[in-house]
């Protein structure tokens, strides 16, 4: 909604909404990338779990686990400090709780995942 009397403070508002959603598909994107990792450790196990000794898979696959769990913490953090310097005008950001459980909830399945390979 573009107002005649301010059109700089306009094209400034919307600029910083572009910033946001920017900031979201950047924050996506970590989330991708910790998922595709977890799966690529998940397949680790799957496909060396017959090698001996059986600790070696499951140690690249714990190595992967961590580094999935550290991109879900740093897009958080990224995004977290984005947010706080940004202001939404027109467009409709997620909430901050809404990410902070889904970081809560993909890193207790990581756990869970983690735990569940070494069980195994």
């Amino acid at each position: 909604m573009v107002c005649k009397e301010h059109p700089v403070e306009d094209r400034t508002d919307l600029a910083e909404d572009r910033t946001i959603l920017a900031v979201e598909r950047t924050f996506s994107g970590w989330i991708r990338t910790g998922l595709a990792t977890a799966a690529v450790a998940i397949g680790m196990q799957a496909v060396f779990g017959p090698f001996q000794p059986t600790w070696v898979p499951k140690a690249v696959a714990t190595v992967l686990l961590l580094a999935a769990q550290l991109m879900f913490l740093f897009a958080w953090s990224a995004n977290h400090m984005s947010r706080r310097r940004l202001s939404s005008h027109t467009a409709r950001a997620q909430s901050g709780t809404r990410i902070v459980i889904l970081i809560l909830l993909l890193s207790a399945g990581i756990l869970g995942v983690g735990v569940v390979l070494w069980l195994l």
